[in-house]
């Protein structure tokens, strides 16, 4: 049950900055030329491309030009480690996905520390978006957790 347990929080991470952005292309245009971001790398393991996450939240946070380049060089961090680690066979699944939390709380951090005051808000609205988008598709079936202890269902 644990590893279920990471999983989905790994799954969580994973979506968290990918939900905005694939919400935000699809609102943008209706242009087939460009894949969801989702679909981007044709695995379903993959994230977006770094590139294409910061123009996002450029466009979400409206962050300066060095505010850019150091998400950027963030996300590509975040990216080139998450592919190692998939390649890693030597891990368990459980370390694995602990190993992948550590990724991305650690970008999570390394990008709300670049942000000015306002910026972290919205920051931080995306974030809670993300983890109740996260609870609400996520949480498997009414009976999965039965007798299990656990944060308690949201109203």
């Amino acid at each position: 049950m644990f590893n279920r347990y990471l999983f989905v929080l790994v799954a969580a991470s994973a979506l968290s900055l990918t939900a905005p952005f694939a919400a935000a292309q699809d609102s943008q245009s209706n242009d087939q030329s460009a894949p969801p971001s989702h679909e981007m790398g044709g695995r379903h393991h993959g994230s977006p491309d770094p590139a294409q996450r910061t123009a996002e939240l450029t466009k979400q946070l409206n962050l300066t030009s060095d505010q850019q380049s150091k998400v950027l060089a963030a996300l590509q961090s975040e990216h080139s480690q998450m592919e190692s680690l998939h390649q890693d066979t030597s891990l368990s699944q459980q370390d694995r996905h602990a190993k992948m939390m550590d990724i991305h709380k650690t970008t999570d951090s390394q990008i709300r520390e670049l942000l000015d005051s306002n910026q972290q808000k919205k920051w931080d609205e995306m974030q809670a978006k993300r983890d109740q988008w996260m609870h609400n598709h996520h949480a498997g079936p009414p009976d999965a957790n039965s007798g299990q202890q656990g944060p308690p269902p949201q109203q």
